[in-house]
């Protein structure tokens, strides 16, 4: 397996429709920051197939999408899913492309560490690129997020490599 880098930071939605493109907004303002070696950031727009070979590259992925999970609009929720099922019920208007991304890596054996960053959402706005202003308000609380999980990620990736210890589970 060719390998690109330890971490994958990717922002699922559709910019096109408000909210519901918070993890493209996420990856567009994280292409900017200065981020530790190894780590890269991708714009994943409505997901599907086509990103199954970052899946592939990558040993950890970290994915920030939108849902629509009835909570309150800016709440941030972190998820470990391993399987299809471990995805929120209703996630936003990709969810069959990621679940069915999910179900394919495993039946090729080649899952690596996910971790997924929802963000719920209110509605989907049928056109719009500006984010509302309770999800405009979290992006900073989110980036941050993001940004400690890469640390927690890195450093479990160093022991894995120094001494065979793998970090399961990370909860922030």
């Amino acid at each position: 397996m060719k390998t690109v880098g330890e971490i994958l930071i990717l922002g699922i939605g559709n910019y096109l429709m408000g909210d519901e493109g918070v993890g493209v907004h996420l990856a567009n303002r994280m292409e900017k920051a200065v981020l530790p070696a190894g780590v890269d950031v991708l714009d994943g727009g409505t997901g599907g197939f086509h990103l199954l070979e970052y899946f592939e590259d990558y040993a950890c992925v970290i994915l920030v999408d939108a849902t629509l999970d009835g909570r309150e609009p800016g709440t941030i929720r972190l998820i470990k899913p391993r399987f299809a099922a471990d995805f929120p019920p209703a996630m936003s208007t990709h969810d069959i492309g990621l679940k069915d991304l999910v179900s394919a890596l495993q039946l090729l054996g080649r899952m690596p560490e996910i971790d997924l960053f929802v963000v719920s959402i209110a509605s989907v706005q049928q056109q719009g690129i500006v984010l509302t202003a309770e999800i405009e308000g979290v992006m900073p609380l989110l980036i941050e997020k993001v940004k400690e999980l890469v640390l927690k990620n890195q450093a479990a990736t160093s022991i894995d490599k120094a001494g065979g210890v793998k970090l399961v589970s990370v909860t922030l």
